[in-house]
């Protein structure tokens, strides 16, 4: 069947991973099947509305690549796709609840009702709003909350993740489904917005299992088909002890895109969180996920957050990205990711850094501190050199002379080239009788006093003649 999925974010604050991956699962379900995907704002909790959170979430799935059939921005045949413009069509669907006696005004002041529960709890009873339901309610009309009237029974219903399930009457209370500023509340509008737009398939967070009895209800007294439920396990902190959340760390997905995070690899990532599809693969392009997504790898139990797998997949992504389209194609990506000192280097040397450096990438944010050395002179930090595990057993007068040595011997060369210096590079070591992890930790630590350098051949290319003799001499005079 084709498939129509929807994703329904609410605009309270930046959205996480949690929120993308249960918008990836139904885009990856409807695409495969050629179905559609709507995007749905779910805007009605006013209080806790944040200006700007819509832009971010569309921002962040446009980022992603993942696009939507209908939605803000496209349009379509069921709109509008802000729940808060849709206030007429829920009241059409509460009045149908009001006439079959299934939703009641409830002018109960808050008090009261925090008192009965209050009884409750001292009765070590469950509070059911229901066994306080008012007797001889008024007329409904704006201002008042509506109540849906529960006729608590017996529900089982399958869910394509989590399975068989199975509810009693204690589970089923008098939900409010009108507020009292008018706007609907979640448990109510998004049964109506799944009907009215044709959704197939419920994807959504594991914690809405418990109050599947109440949705059930709901679908049974507005004559309304079920659609398929699917519930999505939690994704846990590291430790796997509890819900990822923002006090564990969890970050917005602007933030890992702010911190060098390709889109390719936060999608694979996120995708592989929870779900596989039986093999080893770990890489995953967009179109092989849609082609290879089905519900039943979806795994039931939660799963733990582990930020090296993404930074590995990153890196990954990087490489893929650089051996497939070229350097030209990862360039583009990493605009505002170089360090301050790269701002006057043209955009062929930039690539020429890049070219050497990419693989050693977990991060495009990495180049700020891996590259900084290629566009400007490092401060010279003698301790490095001294204290380098290679080279704390050579006296300074030694590292001085393979300095003036290296010096002489690279200022002869007429081609300045990965190859002939490679070939230079081995008579030096064949000449002074050093090995290759003392005197090129000399070379490469003399020009960039960096932890981490490409290939010493490429770097030296890179850097060129002029600067590296020069960074050699200083050095050497230095010590």
């Amino acid at each position: 069947m084709k498939a129509i999925t929807r994703f329904a974010p609410s605009p309270t604050g930046y959205i996480h991973i949690g929120n993308v991956r249960s918008a990836i699962y139904p885009y990856l379900l409807a695409r495969q099947t050629n179905g559609k995907f709507i995007l749905r704002i779910e805007d009605t909790d006013r209080e806790r509305f944040v200006e700007g959170a819509t832009d971010l979430i569309l921002d962040t799935l446009k980022w992603l690549g993942i696009d939507w059939n209908e939605g803000p921005i496209v349009g379509g045949t069921h709109g509008p796709y802000f729940q808060s413009e849709r206030k007429e069509l829920y009241l059409e669907w509460a009045k149908k609840l009001i006439a079959s006696g299934r939703a009641y005004a409830d002018p109960t002041p808050k008090e009261q009702i925090d008192a009965y529960r209050n009884e409750c709890n001292s009765k070590k009873v469950p509070f059911l709003y229901r066994n306080f339901r008012p007797t001889n309610p008024p007329a409904w009309q704006p201002g008042l909350p509506l109540r849906f009237k529960a006729e608590p029974k017996d529900y089982s219903w399958h869910d394509e993740v989590m399975g068989d399930m199975h509810a009693g009457p204690e589970t089923q209370d008098d939900i409010i489904i009108i507020k009292q500023d008018g706007f609907p509340t979640y448990n109510f509008a998004h049964i109506v917005d799944d009907a009215e737009m044709g959704v197939t398939h419920v994807m959504r967070g594991v914690e809405y299992l418990s109050s599947t009895p109440n949705y059930l209800a709901l679908y049974e007294a507005l004559g309304l088909q079920m659609p398929y439920f699917v519930s999505l396990p939690h994704i846990l902190t590291p430790t796997g002890n509890k819900k990822l959340g923002k006090r564990d760390g969890a970050k917005s997905v602007t933030e890992y895109r702010d911190d060098g995070i390709l889109p390719e690899a936060m999608l694979n990532y996120l995708a592989c969180l929870g779900w596989n599809d039986g093999s080893e693969q770990e890489i995953y392009t967009k179109d092989e996920l849609i082609s290879k997504f089905s519900l039943d790898r979806i795994q039931s139990s939660g799963a733990r957050y582990d930020e090296t797998k993404l930074l590995w997949l990153n890196g990954q992504w990087i490489r893929r990205l650089f051996t497939e389209q070229g350097v030209d194609t990862l360039y583009d990506r990493t605009v505002g990711f170089w360090p301050d000192s790269a701002a006057s280097a043209s955009p062929e040397y930039q690539k020429q850094v890049l070219s050497i450096i990419y693989d050693r990438l977990k991060t495009l944010s990495d180049l700020k501190t891996m590259t900084d050395y290629f566009f400007r002179d490092p401060e010279i930090n003698l301790d490095l050199l001294i204290n380098n595990k290679f080279l704390k057993k050579l006296s300074e007068a030694e590292l001085e002379s393979l300095l003036k040595v290296t010096v002489s011997k690279l200022s002869t060369l007429n081609s300045w080239d990965a190859d002939s210096l490679q070939n230079t590079l081995n008579q030096l070591l064949s000449e002074t009788g050093k090995k290759p992890a003392e005197l090129f930790s000399l070379i490469r630590l003399s020009v960039s006093f960096a932890p981490f350098s490409p290939a010493l051949n490429l770097t030296l290319e890179t850097l060129g003649k002029e600067s590296t003799i020069f960074r050699l001499n200083a050095v050497a005079r230095a010590i």
